[in-house]
């Protein structure tokens, strides 16, 4: 099992100066490489506390020099947001610069309020993703990128400095929704998903869903899912319980704030369908079972309960690999540099035995 750190670039409720939330990130990410962590992934946000590194391949190319062994994963670059000739030449370049650590995960992005001030119609997402993903991949695997799209037209164009080599199992690709986790089997990405609903709905649905695309368009089997947790480790339960059901109750309260889940506004969104149900179904059950429901799928405890947690998913749904947020909803950075060592000591080395 490959277990990487996920970092999230949250302030919480503007209670840090954003210099002090960056330079907490940028500790954790060389704390993850000390420890013996396998990756470490920002992601791409813009314009509010809830997260905010607007260039996920910048922030990797800094880590890129502060590192020699992670390896240095976007999670994700969100597709409709950039044009794809210069997220292969970044990349590229990234790929470059570490010595061929690097790893690419798309998205396609949710937020209203990112979309509009991007200017971008919300309501082509689908098709921008399809077209611009399709492009990048076969751009990384040729070393020419080319298009006819509506969207990202592009004459047959040379990337230098040309690609190492393919990215081939160091592609991602969130899934999510039904769509999303199809065209990650299509591009034969390996699905990336956040822990957020039972593992058996998730076994059942988004990751059956993907092995029947995957075997479809490929032939052959698909690889173990990424999927991403919140992650809280303390030697007492007590306390491991009590700190991780406040801080991942905020945590969901800012998704929830962000992504406006308990509003109508997916309804009129076009390739948002699943999100308009989902909304619904929060809507029904309440914010607090909803996350409820939310905290108890994260990886919380001791460590023979994270452990026992780990060994429980890797029974039900098959091998995965992990990366954990280690600081969210207002948790300290002391805190989670705290949870993260003794993670590192007593649950890493077990889950790489798997």
């Amino acid at each position: 099992m490959n277990v990487g750190v996920l970092l999230i670039f949250q302030n919480f409720m503007g209670r840090l100066a954003d210099g002090e939330m960056v330079d907490g990130e940028i500790q954790l990410a060389l704390l993850a490489e000390e420890l013996g962590f396998d990756s470490v992934w920002p992601p791409e946000h813009h314009f509010t506390d809830y997260s905010a590194c607007p260039d996920n391949i910048q922030l990797l190319t800094y880590l890129a020099g502060r590192t020699r062994r992670i390896k240095l994963g976007t999670g994700a670059v969100i597709v409709p947001w950039n044009d794809p000739l210069r997220v292969v030449e970044k990349i590229v370049l990234l790929d470059h610069l570490s010595g061929g650590r690097a790893i690419l995960g798309l998205g396609r992005g949710l937020s209203r309020h990112e979309y509009d001030h991007f200017g971008i119609d919300r309501n082509t997402s689908r098709d921008r993703f399809d077209e611009a993903s399709r492009m990048i991949v076969e751009a990384l695997e040729t070393g020419f990128i080319e298009g006819d799209g509506p969207y990202y037209p592009q004459p047959r164009t040379e990337i230098r400095p040309r690609p190492l080599e393919g990215f081939g199992d160091r592609l991602y690709a969130v899934g999510l929704s039904p769509e999303s986790v199809e065209q990650a089997a299509k591009l034969g990405a390996r699905l990336m998903t956040f822990s957020q609903q039972p593992w058996e709905l998730y076994k059942d649905g988004p990751l059956a869903s993907y092995r029947k695309a995957f075997r479809e368009a490929h032939g052959m089997e698909a690889p173990p899912p990424l999927t991403g947790d919140l992650m809280f480790c303390h030697a007492d339960e007590t306390r491991a319980e009590e700190v991780a059901m406040e801080h991942m109750s905020n945590y969901f309260l800012t998704i929830a704030d962000h992504y406006e889940l308990m509003s109508e506004q997916f309804k009129q969104a076009k390739g948002y369908e699943f999100y308009a149900s989902a909304a619904e179904l929060f809507a029904a059950v309440g914010v607090e079972s909803a996350a409820r429901t939310y905290c108890q799928v994260q990886t919380w405890g001791t460590p023979d309960q994270i452990i026992d947690k780990l060994r429980a998913r890797q029974a039900l749904i098959g091998d995965f690999n992990v990366v954990l947020i280690a600081r969210y909803g207002g948790m300290p950075l002391e805190l989670a540099e705290q949870s993260l060592r003794l993670f590192a000591d007593e649950v890493l080395p077990e889950l790489h035995s798997w």
